[in-house]
This record gives structure tokens, C-alpha cells and sequence, in this order.
């Protein structure tokens, strides 16, 4: 490993720490370097503050002139919620910005880059490319097809069921396999789960990790307002609750859950094509969809999905509840397995964006 790609590793380290609460804006680091000594490290931490160059920038407590910045996302050329960061960068004195990814905004795609370059600063791009890509697919999903990056997540037998007949699945995977969603649930923005869900398990739906602050929104697919007033999801507050819903509810449901502080989102139609477009026009960029084997189902027959988890447990069940749905055997799918370490389980992750 080179200089460049070690300073790089650094920073992509720093991001993924903030990774899921930034939404909908990409998780982004910063490493500022001078003399192969590092002088400040930064990352975006939440959307509407400042960015990973810009938090860099302050946190340096020594001259940065002539220094070195390695940034995982193209830094930003046009003025959103925070002001550009390429004018900080050329003002600061900095003579070489190292760049992961080109960001895929139309409104940035290349021109921050050229920006610095007209400047006079040395740039150069691609530097871990794959891993700075991998770490803002889902932004990259949200940008250029105009809708949330979806993970599926399920646990699942050695014979491919998820729970037995009678709706029990506890525990199909190791506590270190459920230790591994929580991370991935920590990344999203949202977890979604159908109303017999909720009913049948009553899940709080939350990341529960060491240190952890940060708490994604739960939606619940809901075509009748049945989820009860005190289900376990409303610990994390009625503002992180998002209920998709019928618009010809009773208004009486309605408007209880909307003077608790729910969100609803009243939809004609339930399929899932209509139900992302509602979600993407309020800003959720990542789903992470929990269950149950009927919802999954319906985004593997709608082929409406991203990124799939299969936490394996060796374990039989025989009779029971499996996913249901219409495949297109024409199409493979790009995968790979993980061994869950101390325990037997194994993690099968697919990415649906990858297609043979």
C-alpha cells in the first residue's frame, strides 16, 4: 500500500463513522497531510453542516500551506444548505487534493475537480476508487436513479426459511450475526417492515451498538393504520416513525398519529415503485428492509432492490415460512460469503445492481 492509499484508507475510516446519519448527503472523509505528517482529520457528520474538507480545514492546528488533502467524494463546487468547499481549499493554501470518487451530482460531477485544477492545485482521482464508491453506493443509487438504495436483510435456515409455521423465528442467527445488522441498520436511513411485523413480533426497530446516538426513521407499511399507539417502535420518538398508509384511513387514526408527531404518507397505491417515489421526495436515501418474508418478497418480485443480506444460520427448520415470489431465472447476481467470526453462521451479501 502507497502513501496516497494509506492516507486514503484514513480517511474512508473517518467517514464510515459517520456513514447513515449524514443522509441525505454521502458519507465523506478528510485527511489533511504535510511531510508525511498528519495535520487534521475530518468527516461530514450531518447534513446541513460542514463538510469533510471543511471540517478538516478548522481542525488544522498547524500551517497547511503546501499540505496535501485526501477526500473520498469530489469536494463540492456549488452553494446547497452549506457554501462550496473547493473556494476553502484554494484559499487554505493547499497544493495537492487526492480524490476517491467524482461525485455523481450533475451539479458537481467533475467541476469541483476542475475547479482546483484551474486554480493551479495538483489533483489527481481514482485513488481507492472502489472502496470510496462502496462506501456511498447508496448515495450514488439515490443521485442517478432517483430513488432510495434498498438493502433486504433476513435470516434465514439452511433450508431457506425464516421462521417456522407458526410465525416463530428466534433465533435463526448468532448474537454476533445480529450485532452485524445493527451496524448495517446504523448506516441507513430508514428501516422498513410490513404491519405483520409489527403486529406479530412488536420489534423496536432501533440500533442498539456502544456509543451509538444516532437512530434511523422506521417505516411501516400500513394500508389501514393498524400498528398500535403503544407498539415498541415509538420508543425511539413518534418523529422517527414514518407510517405509509391509505388515504381513505379513518381520519380519526390519522389524526392521533398526526398529533403524536408520526409522519404519514398517504398513497393511492401500495405497490413498492410508489412507495419509493413517496420516500425519495421527502429525502430518505437508504432503506434497510427488515421484513417480513411477504414485504421482502415483494421487492425481489418487483426486482425494486440494491444490496441483499442472507444471515445464515445451521440450522433446520423443515415446515415454515419462506420467501414467495415470481424470479427471473435469466439473471444472476454478483455475491460473496462472510464467516461470522466464532460462530457457524455465514453472511451472504448480493448486490442487485450487478447483473449478469
Amino acid at each position: 500500500m502507497d502513501k496516497d492509499q494509506y492516507y486514503m484508507k484514513l480517511a474512508l475510516e473517518e467517514a464510515y463513522k459517520y456513514k447513515g446519519q449524514t443522509h441525505p448527503n454521502p458519507a465523506v472523509g478528510a485527511v489533511i497531510v504535510k511531510d508525511d505528517k498528519i495535520l487534521s482529520i475530518g468527516a461530514h457528520k450531518k447534513a446541513g453542516t460542514d463538510h469533510a474538507e471543511i471540517v478538516a480545514l478548522k481542525n488544522a492546528k498547524e500551517d497547511i500551506k503546501g499540505a496535501t488533502m485526501y477526500v473520498t467524494l469530489e469536494p463540492c463546487s456549488f452553494h446547497g444548505k452549506t457554501p462550496p468547499c473547493c473556494p476553502a481549499i484554494i484559499s487554505s493554501g493547499i497544493k495537492r487534493v487526492v480524490v476517491g470518487s467524482v461525485d455523481p451530482n450533475p451539479k458537481v460531477s467533475g467541476k469541483g475537480i476542475e475547479w482546483l485544477k484551474s486554480s493551479g492545485i495538483e489533483v489527481e482521482v481514482g485513488v481507492l476508487k472502489e472502496e470510496c464508491d462502496k462506501l456511498n453506493e447508496d448515495f450514488f443509487i439515490y443521485i442517478t436513479k432517483k430513488r432510495p438504495f434498498i438493502t433486504l436483510k433476513c435470516a434465514m435456515s439452511l433450508d431457506g426459511k425464516l421462521a417456522k409455521e407458526n410465525g416463530e423465528s428466534k433465533w435463526i442467527s448468532s448474537q454476533k450475526a445480529r450485532e452485524i445488522a445493527h451496524i448495517y441498520r446504523k448506516h441507513s436511513s430508514a428501516i422498513l417492515v410490513g404491519i405483520n411485523t409489527i403486529l406479530k413480533d412488536n420489534p423496536e426497530l432501533t440500533v442498539r451498538l456502544e456509543g451509538n446516538e444516532y437512530q434511523p426513521y422506521t417505516i411501516v407499511i400500513d394500508p389501514n393504520l393498524d400498528t398500535p399507539y403503544n407498539a415498541n417502535i415509538f420508543k425511539k420518538g413518534y418523529e422517527k416513525i414514518i407510517l405509509i398508509t391509505s388515504a381513505n384511513t379513518s381520519n380519526e387514526k390519522k389524526n392521533y398519529f398526526k398529533s403524536l408527531g408520526v409522519r404519514l404518507l398517504e398513497l393511492e397505491s401500495f405497490d413498492i415503485k410508489s412507495i419509493l417515489k413517496a420516500l425519495y421526495e421527502i429525502d430518505i436515501m437508504h432503506i434497510f428492509v427488515e421484513g417480513g418474508a411477504y414485504t421482502i418478497s415483494r421487492f425481489l418480485e418487483e426486482n425494486m432492490w440494491d444490496k441483499m443480506l442472507i444471515f445464515r444460520g445451521y440450522k433446520f427448520i423443515g415446515k415454515g415460512i419462506s420467501l414467495e415470489f415470481d424470479g427471473d431465472f435469466s439473471k444472476t447476481y454478483k455475491g460473496h460469503l462472510q464467516a461470522i467470526d466464532d460462530t457457524t453462521d455465514l453472511l451472504e451479501i448480493y448486490n442487485g445492481y450487478i447483473a449478469f
